[in-house]
């Protein structure tokens, strides 16, 4: 009888079959909560509470477009590996060498910055919580530790059950905020109608928010996920989009929350935080002073949660990519030289990350130090400041980036004629793809290049 319990990973790992379910079940679901939980970060929280204190509801409507864009963004990534049996990084690769560069600069300056900023943000609301115990710095190590150790140990089922406990943390801890400060539930219905704040720059303001809703290289991550959960095949594509509509649900919840929040306890009383991870703390030390600490603890727990699940999931996710790039390098140079590839070389990416190998790489391990070591130096001496502008542009620039190799991937002979995209997956890509390109000019326009050189 075939395997429909949902245990994929193990069928992978010892090489059994791996046969879809006969129909799409909550059970199966995984790879959903991962990026989910991994895309909203505390500064996706923070982006959302000062829309909410600066507008109010008005822009509700484009936290919702928001999770809608993401949706295509991901549901591509996730169907181009199961109809392929491919890996992004493969289809990337045969677009040009120029993917190659970018990735490889991307992943070096972007994992060393990034690093650092997820320490950092795991270790502001431990220290809020034990303020007397260590230093800012020596929680963001320890932090960086935790989940170097837990990845390195553990396989992706493992990571994947810690991570559905922190979802359910955040989700747990930002609904009861929302219900606790009384959303007013008629001009949050009004917020779903597309209207443009009066302020200046509100156009701006709206395309950041839209973009900044879950996620940045979790979404190119998301296939990777998905084929670590042992799922290969198109038999699996009704399952993955079952999935991938759950993550961004999950994701809808978690900032319609936070800006509920936003709404009722910032923007009717006229407070305002401070942007980044520091703004978070401030909203803690606000909800002791209207409701009483226990709900500022509840809520740091829950800022904890949003904070570590994105440090975990960056370090595993982003990894298995790094890994998946070295081994094309490798390959290729191989057959550059004229030698044979070794036995088991051409097995499909797919499905050698759903054998587990890539966990157990060199690679994988490699970038997890990356991630890891390298940065602690910026927690003790601030971030240099050309990295950091760096960091911004490269940053900006992966999403386009990613919209439109999709794009191009998903409308060429590449992709078998079934999975190819149809008018609506094309229609979203463009939107996305317009969007953060938009987003990534005034990234790029408001860094202070005249400082920088």
């Amino acid at each position: 009888m075939a395997d429909t319990t949902g245990n994929t990973t193990e069928a992978a790992a010892t090489g059994a079959p791996n046969p879809a379910p006969r129909t799409s079940s909550w059970r199966h679901i995984g790879p959903g909560i991962v990026v989910a939980a991994t895309g909203v970060g505390a500064g996706d929280l923070v982006a959302t509470l000062i829309a909410g204190s600066n507008f109010g509801y008005t822009l509700l409507w484009a936290a919702v477009i928001g999770c809608l864009v993401k949706i295509s963004l991901a549901e591509a990534a996730g169907r181009w590996h199961l109809a392929t049996g491919r890996t992004l990084f493969d289809g990337w690769a045969s677009l040009g060498r120029w993917t190659t560069y970018f990735f490889a600069v991307y992943s070096v300056v972007w994992g060393f910055v990034y690093g650092a900023a997820a320490m950092s943000s795991s270790a502001l609301p431990l220290q809020a919580l034990f303020p007397d115990v260590m230093d800012l710095k020596w929680w963001g190590i320890a932090c960086g530790l935790v989940g170097l150790v837990f990845v390195w140990f553990n396989k992706y089922a493992v990571f994947e059950k810690v991570m559905t406990v922190l979802v359910g943390v955040m989700f747990v801890v930002t609904v009861y905020l929302a219900i606790r400060v009384t959303p007013n539930l008629p001009d949050a219905f009004a917020g779903l109608l597309p209207v443009l704040p009066d302020e200046k720059d509100s156009i701006l303001n709206t395309l950041g928010l839209i973009g900044g809703v879950g996620g940045t290289i979790t979404l190119a991550a998301y296939g990777y996920w998905v084929n670590a959960k042992g799922w290969t095949g198109t038999g699996w594509m009704k399952m993955m989009r079952l999935d991938n509509r759950v993550a961004y649900a999950t994701t809808g919840i978690f900032v319609i929350a936070m800006l509920f929040v936003g709404a009722e306890m910032l923007h009717s009383a006229n407070v305002s935080i401070a942007s980044g991870d520091k703004g978070l703390i401030q909203l803690g030390d606000i909800l002791a002073a209207e409701y009483g600490t226990a709900t500022a603890k509840f809520f740091l727990i829950g800022f904890f949660a949003t904070s570590f699940t994105s440090l975990i999931g960056v370090w595993h996710g982003v990894s298995l990519m790094f890994a998946d790039f070295v081994a094309r390098q490798r390959r290729r140079t191989t057959r550059a030289s004229g030698e044979e590839v070794a036995a088991g070389e051409e097995i499909a990416s797919g499905e050698e990350i759903a054998s587990g190998a890539r966990e157990r790489s060199w690679p994988f391990r490699a970038y997890l130090l990356w991630l890891t070591f390298p940065p602690m130096v910026l927690l003790f001496q601030g971030q240099p400041f050309r990295l950091v502008i760096l960091y911004g542009v490269l940053g900006a620039a992966f999403l386009p980036f990613l919209a439109l190799t999709l794009m191009w991937l998903l409308n060429s002979s590449r992709t078998p004629g079934e999975w190819r995209n149809g008018l609506l997956s094309n229609a979203m890509l463009v939107i996305a793809g317009v969007l953060f390109l938009v987003l990534c000019v005034k990234q790029v326009w408001d860094q202070p290049w005249a400082d920088f050189f």
